[in-house]
């Protein structure tokens, strides 16, 4: 039996966003340290940025380190920053034509870290097709803190007025500023929450959770999500009748 994803190459969605969820469990189920169900995970992020560049995504948003994460063992954060630095590799964005982004608070990250970061960012920016971006000690209220107080300070120093203020300047402040907003969401690991990601961007997102832990998360499992969200009728508070 063929194991082939049919899906629509007219319809692929501009931004997927993914929630890469389970890496931990699934190095605990079989054994392994948690360190190693990252170095995975890490893998499988290759291998769905690839596929999702082969079938004309235009943008594709991974939340990589959340600001909650902070809060983890000492010991998993520096493997996870050292597994950041390992794992960046500007080969297969050249390769790709993938250029790369990031998002969060990048200050709070080790320096080497930036710096790594920023000369991927900078050695990738000639490329013209999708856009791989990392949300790196992201949270959504973060963000959207970071940009009602930028507007206070605007208004505060009269370069606007607060009835200036819509929802179009809001997306201007925000860091995902320079991309469109996902059309499809996908959570691995199971678990069925959006865990303060990107809360503002995936207020009309279709949302795909499944129960595969990142790490196994193949190019099969992605052309699922993609044939799923084909499947849906996008209405954005109109009617069937006026969609169609």
């Amino acid at each position: 039996m063929s194991n082939k994803v049919e899906i629509d190459p007219d319809r692929i969605p501009q931004h997927v966003a993914i929630i890469m969820d389970g890496n931990g469990r699934w190095a605990q189920q079989k054994g392994f340290e948690r360190s190693f169900g990252h170095h995975k995970g890490a893998e499988a992020v290759h291998t769905i940025a690839e596929d999702a560049a082969r079938l004309g995504i235009k943008f594709l948003t991974l939340y990589t380190f959340s600001i909650e994460n902070w809060n983890r063992p000492q010991a998993e954060i520096e493997a996870l920053m050292n597994l950041l630095l390992d794992s960046i590799e500007e080969e297969t964005f050249m390769k790709n034509n993938i250029s790369f982004r990031t998002i969060g608070d990048i200050q709070q990250l080790p320096r080497n870290v930036q710096i790594r970061l920023e000369e991927c960012i900078h050695r990738t920016s000639v490329n013209t097709g999708m856009c791989l971006i990392l949300a790196l000690s992201y949270s959504s209220k973060w963000e959207i803190t970071e940009a009602a107080r930028q507007l206070a300070l605007q208004v505060k120093n009269q370069e606007i007025k607060p009835e200036d203020i819509t929802s179009d300047l809001i997306n201007n402040q925000l860091s995902t500023n320079f991309m469109p907003d996902p059309e499809l969401l996908i959570r691995t690991g199971g678990e069925y929450r959006l865990s303060n990601y990107l809360l503002w961007q995936c207020a009309y997102s279709e949302l795909y959770f499944c129960e595969t832990f990142w790490p196994d998360f193949n190019e099969q499992e992605f052309q699922k999500a993609i044939a799923s969200y084909q499947k849906r009728e996008r209405r954005f508070g109109k009617t069937s009748e006026q969609i169609r």
